[in-house]
């Protein structure tokens, strides 16, 4: 199985666009202790051939133009982009959808929840459904994917997209991960999570990799940076670090590797050279980039 990280930050990227905080000066000034990230996505396949996204980033005709795994290969039109497979709702998660709207076949697999986002806004009506299926897969349904690849789309505590707060009572298909298995191999990716519960925990256990949300370093970096009035756990995610981070979390689950991704910008270790970094890799977890692959 192969995975590449299309892009690693949470939304709006690194440098955001309308960011002047340090370390966006830094990735903007080209320091190369401060490696610029698009939003967060995987390109995922068995054979080489047939792959499959996980999530759709408002970034992924970036992220198509510098990937040439995910380049045409004949005829006029084609791609190598058979599936793409949604964690949530959120734009962050979907926006993309309208890059892969060039009357080209794919399917498209989300929860029930996630697909009645889609259904209920015209937009996304751009995906023909004579050409892209659309399938609601519920939680724990074995997926086939294109080119030999399983999967399976799970719970995980989160919350629902931001633009539905008012509209949309909590529903556990609002958020979920992937897991993703081939010949042996098993990746669980989880771009967004609020808590790691003991069933999930168990469920991680033992993948041999497990990309993980890594949005904030502390609960309320943003608010204390001056960024934004939100803790991490107000938008659904964990923190990074503390005594109820993905750091002690994961202490005794067992993973051959451990990849933060979905950082936001606020959050330190997207800098090489941050004591916040160090901290991360000292307790066995990789920093994904944009570009970053593995083989399994």
């Amino acid at each position: 199985m192969r995975v590449i990280v299309l892009g690693a930050a949470a939304g709006g990227g690194f440098p955001q666009w309308n960011s002047n905080a340090p370390a966006c000066r830094r990735a903007r000034a080209g320091d190369p202790a401060a490696r610029p990230r698009t939003q967060a996505s995987l390109a995922v396949s068995a054979d080489g051939a047939a792959w499959t996204l996980i999530n759709a980033s408002p970034d992924l005709g970036v992220q198509l133009a510098r990937t040439p795994q995910l380049h045409p290969t004949h005829g006029l039109r084609s791609t190598p982009i058979a599936a793409v497979v949604l964690t949530c709702g959120e734009v962050d998660a979907i926006a993309g959808l309208l890059i892969l709207r060039e009357s080209q076949p794919f399917s498209l697999y989300a929860t029930a929840t996630t697909q009645a986002v889609l259904a209920a806004n015209p937009i996304f009506d751009v995906l023909a459904r004579q050409t892209v299926t659309r399938h609601a897969v519920p939680l724990d349904h074995p997926i086939a994917l294109p080119g030999g690849l399983d999967a399976r789309l799970f719970a995980v505590p989160g919350k629902v997209p931001l633009f539905l707060e008012s509209a949309a009572a909590p529903n556990p298909e609002d958020v979920v991960g992937v897991e993703l298995t081939h010949a042996g191999a098993r990746v669980a990716c989880v771009p967004g999570c609020a808590a790691l519960t003991p069933a999930l925990a168990q469920r991680l256990r033992g993948a041999d990799a497990i990309l993980f949300d890594g949005t904030l370093w502390t609960d309320d970096e943003m608010i204390r940076a001056g960024l934004g009035a939100k803790t991490g756990q107000r938008m659904g995610h964990m923190s990074v670090s503390g005594p109820g981070g993905v750091l002690a979390a994961f202490a005794d689950i067992p993973a051959a590797r451990k990849i933060l991704i979905h950082i936001n910008n606020s959050n330190p270790i997207l800098l090489d050279d941050s004591p916040e970094r160090a901290i991360a890799e000292a307790a066995g977890w990789q920093v994904a980039y944009d570009g970053m692959e593995l083989t399994l």
